[in-house]
């Protein structure tokens, strides 16, 4: 059976997973009474309620006499080591871009990558029936883009296809009638090349992205270039760092549909799971002992980011969570860093660990997981990290763009260069909306998504993907309120907190469980202030002449991960436990805390 290997390549929400879904459906891979869901290579449950990819994710699909192996890859930066590691393994790219938003930033980033790799895309353009679809166009700007990043000829003569992958059709002109996917399967059959290598040459596979099972330990996920493997054949593991091990395969797993089969053996060009090696890891080649000849090891992204990860020690600590120990935290920690190798973690202090990341949502994504998991702990502010070269302090920098109301540029503009993001071009998008790129410290982008969405009524669309590292820039500014701090502690009582109402918006409701040191909400003002959330009315035996007024209490405003971690400053820390999102001072002592601040 011929092989075809290919990787699906988009801009966040652009279709990818819709599509994959689609072509499992229509290749027949499925039988008839198997009962299949929508967006089924999400499988996290996570990836189910964003709508996003997360992790990259292979399946096998059966087409006429042809075997095609797809990865769905994530479209978010943050896993742009991810997407840039799956490009090696394939042959070519689906690039798929929506008809109406056309190019953006990780669009830009993940093609970059393919073309640098030799790979030629077939374009998709997804989502042509929606009402404000401009396929031309897109069709226009992939190409102007093509050209901006160093195309050469033969990468320049992509083949174009037009889709609705919801509505399961494509079509290579938009004047044909909309049937079905057999047009794309038949343009990944023409336009992609058989995998190179030979099943006579020496053995080599290199391993992509790892799993874990309870049984069998860890699992390398990889692309066979050469040669054939066995299952309980003996081989050696040329690790990245030049240490080479011997081993035996004790089990070797295969891909069909969603399925992951037991087989006895694979040849080049195939996509395996492989077990046996207790330090198998990504990058790593598995070789032949008589004539090893390992690949060359795959760049791994730096991380950008990082919090601390900590013992929850306020006064409501191991009240609400199940694993609430730092053994525990740090076991689920060290588990994560397994098969996550985007992500770095170090011990720093007694039930203290840093945990380094690709960007805000990485991090936060890790710990909804704990949370889901009973996990209870605190986490810090996020930081970037700060490399120095040459005696030079340096930061990382991002490409962002933002979609906004021609109405709202103005005020995003102006917070923008506050955060000492510099504009770089301004393009009319027609129906009212502008597109602006910034280059900007990835610190100025902290906290800056909730006010960007209050800033633009909730129309803006903002997009970034880093950049490179650059010259440090000195303070740039961040949060502009103060907060509200509870002074006692007990249940917070309506009647308080409809007097507080008027210094700021609170984060809390009747009845919540306070502390002292704990932020209930955001003053109006740019300084900190302590206020008694649990105060009742005083009783009297005397009617008073007017009835009591209603109390009317404005909604507190949720707080999720993200928006708390975006919100705090250096001297607060959120505690996540499964029930509930706090924010509190580090210092819950107000005279200690005074003391500290004035250092």
């Amino acid at each position: 059976m011929d092989i075809r290997n290919i990787a699906v390549i988009a801009h966040v929400d652009h279709g990818k997973t819709t599509l994959v879904d689609e072509l499992l459906k229509q290749s027949g891979t499925f039988a008839s009474h198997e009962n299949v869901e929508e967006r089924m290579m999400d499988s996290n449950a996570l990836e189910k309620e964003r709508g996003i990819t997360i992790l990259s994710k292979n399946t096998a699909i059966e087409y006429k006499n042809y075997k095609i192996n797809i990865i769905d890859t994530p479209g978010h930066a943050d896993f742009g080591g991810e997407v840039e590691r799956v490009l090696k393994m394939v042959d070519s790219v689906l690039l798929l871009v929506d008809a109406q938003e056309g190019v953006m930033p990780q669009t830009k980033f993940v093609v970059k990558k393919a073309l640098s790799l030799g790979l030629k895309p077939i374009l998709v353009v997804n989502k042509i029936d929606k009402p404000a679809a401009e396929p031309d166009r897109v069709v226009n700007e992939v190409f102007d883009l093509f050209v901006a990043m160093g195309a050469n000829e033969h990468q320049l003569d992509f083949p174009i296809l037009y889709a609705a992958a919801r509505e399961g059709y494509a079509k290579k002109e938009l004047s044909d009638e909309n049937v079905n996917l057999t047009p794309l399967f038949d343009a990944i059959i023409e336009h992609v090349h058989k995998p190179s290598g030979s099943i006579d040459n020496p053995l080599q596979l290199q391993v992509f992205t790892l799993d874990y099972d309870n049984y069998v330990g860890r699992i390398g996920i990889a692309r066979m270039f050469n040669g054939k493997i066995s299952k309980g054949q003996n081989v050696l593991l040329a690790k990245a760092d030049g240490e080479k091990l011997t081993g035996r395969v004790t089990k070797l797993i295969g891909f069909k549909g969603l399925q992951r089969i037991d087989i006895n053996d694979a040849e080049c060009g195939d996509i395996v799971a492989i077990a046996g090696f207790e330090t198998i890891d990504v990058g790593d080649s598995i070789v032949c002992p008589n004539n090893p000849m390992p690949l060359d090891p795959l760049h791994i992204e730096e991380p950008t980011l990082s919090v601390v990860i900590a013992v929850n020690d306020s006064p409501l600590a191991g009240t609400e969570g199940k694993h609430i120990t730092s053994n525990k935290i740090r076991e689920r920690l060290e588990k994560e860093m397994e098969t996550n190798i985007a992500m770095r973690m170090e011990i720093v202090g007694e039930g203290k660990f840093k945990v380094s990341g690709r960007g805000e949502l990485q991090i936060t994504i890790l710990a909804e997981n704990m949370r889901r998991e009973g996990f209870e702990f605190s986490i810090s502010r996020p930081e970037v990290i700060i490399k120095e070269e040459d005696g030079v302090k340096l930061e990382p920098y991002e490409h962002l763009v933002v979609d906004v109301p021609e109405e709202s540029s103005g005020a995003v503009i102006e917070k923008l260069g506050k955060r000492k993001a510099e504009m770089t071009n301004l393009t009319p998008m027609g129906h009212g909306s502008n597109r602006i790129e910034f280059e900007i410290p990835a610190r100025g982008l902290i906290g800056y998504r909730t006010e960007f969405l209050s800033d633009t009524k909730g129309e803006g669309v903002l997009n970034h993907s880093f950049l490179e590292y650059r010259a440090y820039i000195g303070i740039v500014e961040s949060r502009m309120n103060g907060a509200l701090i509870s002074m006692e502690n007990g249940v917070a009582l309506a009647y308080s907190l409809f007097n507080l109402q008027d210094r700021g918006a609170l984060f809390i409701k009747p009845q919540d469980k306070v502390y002292i040191g704990m932020v209930i909400g955001e003053h109006s003002r740019s300084n900190d202030l302590d206020v008694n959330p649990i105060k009742g009315k005083a009783q009297s035996n005397v009617r008073s002449s007017g009835a009591d007024e209603a109390i009317r209490l404005v909604p507190p405003r949720e707080l999720n991960l993200e928006k708390a971690l975006e919100w705090i400053e250096d001297d607060e820390i959120v505690e996540i436990t499964p029930i509930n999102i706090r924010i509190r001072k580090k210092y819950l002592d107000p005279n200690l805390r005074k003391r500290m601040g004035n250092k």
